[in-house]
């Protein structure tokens, strides 16, 4: 009987400093996603793999965000229908639908909004929503699974985009390291990584970098304290809404699995994570911090690395007489 209250005791205390540490601490648990529709995942996640929604049927959203690879490509711009280079780096879609908005520049409100972009876009997929509808309703096999999904072989670029939203949100990275000492595992972190951990808070780093994501929850400017030098023309925020205030400000960027994630930066520029910590600190901050300093906060940043998703990959459906042939 006192050995049962004494586990009690310790299970109650063990609880409480989980449910301080996950309170006070501006960085929180990520969490798989439960409850979704079987039907409309697997669906997604084919149409994910699947090229023939681009002109060339070469291209699919896997071909700029790679489950494989941190859920991004490791360009410094992603590589579009007929090679063109795009203007801006593609964020991870890793964790992705607990971002604010979608885009760097927020264009988009969520993830079904976002996945019409790409398809249409002439630097990337190059084709047309019509044009992708028509190809998925030339494949029986694709009108049969949009019938089990969203109970009718109409096909649309709602449920087309939606089906790969829902996809989308499995794609979560939970139980980094960071995660489980959250949760009250103090052995989850070295001692270097709660060292660099102290630092990133103690250096203002938490201004923007907080919530689940480590980020993505709100806009700045970058190069807030000192400018950004870059020869990438794009103007952020500016380019929606036309005000001179918006110009270089973007959607701060998650910090989950960011070592691998490089390059760096809107622009891809910089592919060391250590030098991209001293960068923010010294433009965003106005620190100069010390090697020891970065080279801490860099293996805190290491502790944010989460369990890659397991995606088998589909089989695609033959095509039809009646499928768009490719254009290269």
């Amino acid at each position: 009987m006192k050995t049962l209250i004494a586990v009690s005791v310790l299970s109650v205390l063990s609880f409480g400093a989980y449910a301080e540490r996950q309170s006070s601490e501006p960085i929180k648990v990520i969490e798989p996603v439960a409850g979704l529709d079987a039907k409309k995942v697997q669906l997604g996640k084919t149409l994910w793999f699947e090229p023939r929604l681009s002109a060339s049927n070469t291209i699919s959203c896997n071909s700029c965000h790679n489950i494989a690879k941190g859920g991004v490509d490791n360009l410094p711009s992603s590589i579009g229908h007929k090679w063109a280079i795009g203007p801006i780096n593609s964020p991870t879609v890793f964790n992705s639908d607990l971002n604010f908005v979608q885009f760097w520049n927020g264009r988009a409100k969520d993830l079904q909004e976002q996945a019409a972009g790409p398809i249409e876009n002439p630097l990337e997929m190059a084709f047309s929503h019509q044009l992708a509808i028509d190809t998925l309703k030339s494949i029986p096999q694709y009108r049969e699974w949009f019938k089990q999904a969203y109970g009718s072989e109409t096909i649309t670029i709602d449920n087309v985009t939606d089906a790969i939203a829902t996809f989308e949100q499995t794609l979560r990275t939970p139980n980094a390291p960071f995660d489980l000492w959250l949760k009250g595992d103090d052995n989850a972190l070295t001692t270097a990584q709660v060292e660099g951990y102290n630092l990133f808070k103690a250096k203002g780093c938490t201004a923007c970098h907080s919530g689940p994501l480590a980020g993505g929850q709100m806009y700045q400017k970058m190069g807030l304290v000192k400018p950004f030098a870059t020869d990438n023309p794009d103007v952020g925020r500016k380019a929606i809404t036309g005000n001179d205030f918006d110009k270089f400000v973007f959607k701060v960027p998650t910090l989950r699995n960011v070592e691998l994630t490089y390059p760096y930066f809107h622009d891809g520029s910089v592919w060391d994570l250590e030098e991209a910590v001293a960068m923010m600190a010294d433009l965003q901050l106005g620190q100069k911090l010390t090697k020891e300093e970065s080279g801490k906060i860099t293996e805190f940043l290491r502790s944010l690395t989460g369990d890659q998703p397991e995606v088998t990959l589909p089989h695609l459906p033959p095509s039809t007489n009646e499928t768009a042939r490719p254009n290269i």
